[in-house]
């Protein structure tokens, strides 16, 4: 009894350690193993030996996904990744491999061809690169008009430098865009890694690079994505906008950040200054981008690392809306935050003041003198340049100003000045994002699906509170890898309804929705408030918006199953009464798991037929699976409600009658010199036996029905200790069935 209460009692602080802020808690956890049970994940089976996948790009039209990894190019089938896929093998040359060796490299595996670049060429063709084993190198894909082609191969005998498109370290980080034939790519174009650039390479343009060697330009920078965006209706005005994260200039004392978020863009037809800065940007700016939280106290906590950006189009071209994932770039404690941005606030910034050092201690402020004409980092030919067709046409003033003047001085807030989605003291960071806008029967839903460093990734639903607060609410969390790893990359398909996710090891394909994990009652499909998922009158399975059955019951503002599951909700509360037995002195766990972590659970206590809150201080543990009662008397037994709370829904999760048996009577039949069943004479009631010996069985006691009585606790107990193990072995597991 002594081993079993112990038990009972490690038990439930494992799973009081368990819980943390509910609202960020999943809905549903699944393991991989769990998750491949649902029937819509599919993990790609590689037949060859290669690691770090990243997906390079996604080809909606032709429904082919690329990837590259080491020595491997792979286009898969959008639909089904394990459908006849097209393998490239582009290894580097043994000679290169041999004199990469030489120079010291290798220790890691690098001393081979990493492929980190893959474009759009034409309708046939594609661009790629790969480190080529230190010595960067490109070449041609021929891919076919059509996908059932099943054309993929290298353009035989093509190869060219990729210097300053791809870069030589396999472990440093690009970013490129193939635009009318020019490639613009954020990478580093050395073989020690000490010079990052923002380059332009082939097409009918001249190359053009960041300065040199400039710390105010770029300061060992990170590049993360490069997307364009147009800024009107005069296409001389488009520009191409890099995002990125560098160390600052100011770091050191005073809690200074060492590293910051930026946003950086050029214009797409900078040719390079006539007499300065020739063959380098003229209009290339950068400014700060700000992901934070005041606390009660008013401090004001940075997250200043960004680790990935998504750009959400919307019906206007020119106003996509920035999501973006931080975390935080001290050591104190771990956290990660995703901002968003619109991009009328980035432009406000680079319309402003540029940033300026001046004064005694040499400070950044304001730049408050004459801002040359035309203003640093408007194109040539646009809306406000009409005159002008070439950056070779302005003024060695207005040139020699960037060249000094690149960071803005005001930084880029997020909409409403806050986070939407913020974790700390959690174990985990995230490391990448896709968000898909989901039309439910209310409104349209911003569903965001983040990547996590330790191989999961969370969907997470964002909800309007009023016009200008709103709450994120966790759906769920999902290991996507057999063997944990980090989420590398990650690519959304709205028109499939798929996820792919790419690791060190390997890649995954995830369906966008598991309806029927959530439950089999309208309750917890209406409390899911997931608006991939709506209840049909019988499960809860996928919603598409054109669906005309009038059974369908949904509703993600509010998540009400009173409203929404009127006429189902009867059927769910027909629920089983469970025996459990216990013993005095002893301790009992009743077990209550409610289907959703974000529930609060209370216990009421039902004795002669009066039903009581259970409100025992001392003797009782409450937990997140259930209750420990530690030291039960007599006066225990009777019928214990669990009742589950969540968004002010209420229903009875369990339901448990505690039979508790005489300590004595236990002991005794349990005690070591009783003797066995088959030896013990036949005992009658009449006539009483002889006065028993001491710590024998007491007088006027009918064994054989305590006996059967012992039996069927025993039987119980052993029923209610299994699910409690496997529940334990499964404890992030937080999908039940529905008793």
């Amino acid at each position: 009894m002594a081993t079993v209460q112990a038990f009972l009692v490690l038990l439930s602080l494992y799973f009081c350690c368990l819980h943390g802020n509910p609202r960020s808690a999943p809905r549903v956890y699944l393991s991989f193993k769990e998750l491949l049970e649902t029937k819509t994940i599919r993990p790609f089976s590689f037949s060859f030996n290669t690691s770090d996948y990243r997906i390079l790009l996604m080809d909606q039209d032709q429904g082919r996904l690329y990837l590259g990894s080491r020595e491997y190019v792979v286009a898969l089938d959008m639909h089904n990744i394990n459908k006849e896929p097209l393998i490239i093998h582009w290894p580097a040359t043994a000679q290169r491999k041999g004199e990469c060796r030489m120079t010291g490299k290798g220790g890691q595996g690098e001393c081979a061809n990493f492929i980190r670049l893959i474009e759009p060429w034409n309708r046939t063709h594609l661009y790629a690169c790969g480190t080529g084993a230190y010595k960067p190198v490109c070449t041609f894909i021929n891919r076919g008009w059509r996908a059932e082609e099943y054309l993929f191969r290298l353009v035989p005998g093509y190869v060219e430098s990729g210097k300053g498109k791809c870069p030589y370290d396999p472990h440093q980080e690009n970013v490129a865009a193939l635009i009318n034939g020019n490639l613009y790519a954020g990478v580093h174009v050395d073989f020690m890694g000490t010079d990052p650039a923002i380059f332009r390479t082939l097409g009918d343009r001249p190359a053009v690079r960041t300065e040199q060697y400039d710390s105010r330009w770029l300061n060992e920078p990170v590049f993360i994505q490069t997307h364009q965006i147009p800024d009107s209706s005069e296409r001389n005005d488009d520009k191409l906008y890099f995002f990125f994260r560098e160390k600052t200039l100011d770091a050191g004392g005073g809690g200074s950040p060492s590293v910051l978020a930026r946003v950086g863009r050029i214009c797409l037809n900078d040719d390079g200054g006539q007499r300065s800065l020739v063959n380098k940007w003229t209009t290339f700016l950068k400014a700060r981008l700000v992901c934070s939280v005041i606390g009660d106290d008013g401090v004001e906590t940075y997250f200043d690392e960004m680790r990935d950006v998504f750009i959400q189009p919307t019906q206007d071209e020119r106003n996509p809306v920035v999501y973006a994932v931080f975390t935080t770039a001290g050591s104190v404690f771990r956290g990660s935050a995703v901002c968003v941005y619109s991009m009328a606030d980035i432009r406000n910034v680079f319309n402003g003041p540029f940033s300026h050092k001046h004064g005694h201690n040499y400070q950044w402020t304001p730049y408050t003198g004459k801002i040359p004409y035309p203003r640093p980092g408007t194109c040539p030919g646009g809306t406000f340049t009409p005159g002008l067709r070439s950056t070779k046409e302005f003024s060695d003033e207005a040139v020699n100003f960037v060249r000094a003047h690149p960071l803005m001085y005001h930084p880029v807030y997020p909409l409403h000045k806050r986070p939407l989605v913020v974790r700390t003291g959690v174990d985990y960071r995230f490391t990448t994002i896709a968000v898909d806008l989901v039309d439910a029967v209310d409104g349209r839903y911003e569903v965001l699906f983040l990547g996590t460093d330790r191989g999961t990734v969370q969907k997470v639903i964002v909800l309007p509170k009023d016009p200008s607060t709103t709450e994120e609410l966790t759906l769920e969390e999902v290991e996507v890898f057999r063997s944990s790893a980090p989420v590398k990359t990650m690519k959304i398909s709205s028109k499939r309804q798929q996820l792919y996710v790419s690791s060190e090891r390997g890649l995954t394909q995830v369906s966008l929705h598991r309806c029927p994990v959530y439950g089999k009652a309208c309750s917890d499909c209406c409390l899911a408030r997931d608006p991939y998922c709506a209840w049909d009158g019988e499960s809860c399975s996928a919603f598409t918006p054109a669906t005309k059955r009038r059974s369908r019951r949904q509703d993600i503002k509010h998540g009400d199953p009173l409203r929404q599951c009127r006429g189902f909700n009867a059927k769910e509360n027909r629920l089983k009464e469970t025996v459990q037995f216990g013993v005095e002195g002893s301790s009992a766990f009743l077990e209550c798991q409610p289907r959703s972590p974000q529930a609060t659970v209370k216990w009421l206590f039902q004795k002669d037929g009066k039903r009581k809150v259970l409100n025992r201080d001392a003797g009782v543990v409450k937990t997140g699976h259930g209750v420990l009662l530690k030291s039960l008397a007599q006066s225990d037994s009777g019928l214990y409600h669990c009742l589950a709370t969540e968004n002010k829904f209420k229903h009875t999760v369990a339901r448990v009658a505690l039979r508790i048996l005489d300590r004595e009577i236990v002991d005794a039949l349990t005690a070591p010199d009783v003797p066995s069943e088959e030896h013990r004479p036949h005992l009658h009631p009449y006539p009483p036996p002889p006065p028993p010996p001491p710590q024998t069985v007491p007088p006027q006691f009918h064994p054989e029905p305590e006996v059967r009585l012992i039996n069927q606790y025993c039987q119980s107990y052993w029923q209610q200790i299994q699910p409690s193990q496997q529940s334990k072995r499964t404890s992030r597991r937080h999908v039940a069935s529905h008793n």
